[in-house]
């Protein structure tokens, strides 16, 4: 998707630099702020989403090893050696 709205994105780039340089100027941070925001959020959820990604992943995989050793306690106990 990025590769066929390249010159579109960089467009709206320089529309927002001169958006904030525009408000900057008249000491008005509003729109330098929410951009910054904006930015950040962006920024974050990928790492978020693979965090939690992971920690399914990790929860799951205790769970079934728990599971197994409670079926091998289990078989051990009806099966003594």
């Amino acid at each position: 998707m990025f590769l066929v709205a390249g010159q579109e994105s960089y467009a709206q780039c320089a529309m927002c630099r001169g958006s904030v340089e525009s408000s900057m100027g008249n000491g008005r941070n509003n729109v330098g702020i929410g951009l910054n925001t904006g930015i950040v959020y962006l920024f974050v959820m990928p790492y978020l989403i693979v965090a939690v990604i992971g920690y399914l992943w990790y929860r799951n995989s205790r769970k079934i090893r728990q599971e197994r050793e409670f079926i091998s306690a289990r078989i051990k106990q009806a099966y003594p050696s």
